[in-house]
């Protein structure tokens, strides 16, 4: 995915909504995933001007800018645009991790370009960048028990039993974005969509 002669970065996005409420929704899988990440790199968050909590360094030995915007999911496309533009990452070099309702739990799936699927973190990226074509690293939260509404499944924690198997799928779901960083999109879905 990234051109080893010029060692220009790739920017990952981890996408959640900010505060402390809203630390153990469905929604927030972006940001634990991102925070697996900063530890794996080992450095930590900073604020940054773009709008974004920030941290650059080196994944799988490849230059990343790893963000986690500021805002509330439904507008964090422009965090993630000035972010993009900050580090002069064009869309083919944009890595976006977010939950995915119409996955299984704990499901991890990986591709370039598509619809928003009703996400709106998604979509605001997509408004904000003018184009669908980035790459998403996709969490299976599976869908809402019964009636209820998918926007008040997403905002809430996970259950019991999810939490038991959660260190489990960020730990897979950072290894998926390492892997596109290091081997490319065609390598990384060869492996993680085995089975």
């Amino acid at each position: 995915m990234v051109d080893e002669s010029t060692d220009e970065p790739t920017l990952v996005v981890g996408l959640g909504n900010p505060g402390p409420r809203c630390a153990g929704n469905r929604h927030n899988i972006g940001f634990l995933v991102a925070d697996e990440l900063a530890d794996r790199m080992g450095g930590r968050f900073k604020a940054h001007r773009t709008g974004t909590d920030l941290l650059e360094g080196r994944l799988g030995g490849h230059r990343v800018a790893l963000v986690k915007p500021r805002s509330f999911m439904n507008t964090s496309g422009g965090p993630v645009v000035g972010a993009a533009r900050f580090f002069k990452v064009p869309p083919e070099r944009l890595v976006v991790v977010h939950d995915e309702l119409d996955l299984p739990y704990g499901t991890v799936r990986l591709k370039l370009g598509g619809g928003e699927n009703g996400h709106n973190g998604l979509r605001s990226i997509t408004k904000s960048l003018g184009t669908r074509d980035y790459h998403r690293v996709r969490f299976g939260i599976g869908r809402p028990p019964g009636r209820m509404d998918p926007a008040d499944f997403v905002l809430r924690d996970f259950s019991a039993a999810e939490r038991r198997e959660l260190a489990f799928g960020v730990d897979r779901c950072a290894d998926a974005v390492e892997a596109l960083v290091r081997m490319g999109l065609e390598a990384a879905q060869n492996v993680f969509h085995a089975g």
